[in-house]
């Protein structure tokens, strides 16, 4: 294959993008994504680190990188527990077709 035959990276992203498979994707871990982009947020503006922050609330580093890295839905008692220790609200709307998190 010639160097000039290969896709650029915008055209490999739009593919992406557009992809199903991409879309489920994006689709199934919304919810958790939103959920670490708060505490990514709640992290930076109060200058934690991961380690400060799992102490603040009790938890081990680890748990908090797992929440920060988006990929797995936290529990309603996770969320419990960070509405908590971070005097932060979370509002969850669950209908037929979606979880989503309000602002």
């Amino acid at each position: 294959m010639k160097l000039s035959e290969l896709k650029s990276a915008a055209e490999v992203h739009d593919e992406v993008l557009t992809s199903p498979e991409a879309k489920a994707e994006r689709d199934r871990t919304a919810f958790a994504h939103d959920v670490a982009l708060r505490v990514i947020s709640y992290r930076a503006t109060h200058q934690l680190s991961q380690s400060a922050l799992a102490r603040q609330l009790g938890m081990k580093q680890p748990a908090i990188a797992r929440l920060e890295a988006g990929d797995h839905e936290p529990s309603l008692s996770t969320l419990s527990r960070l509405a908590r220790g971070l005097n932060i609200d979370f509002h969850v709307d669950v209908t037929p077709n979606s979880l989503e998190l309000r602002a």
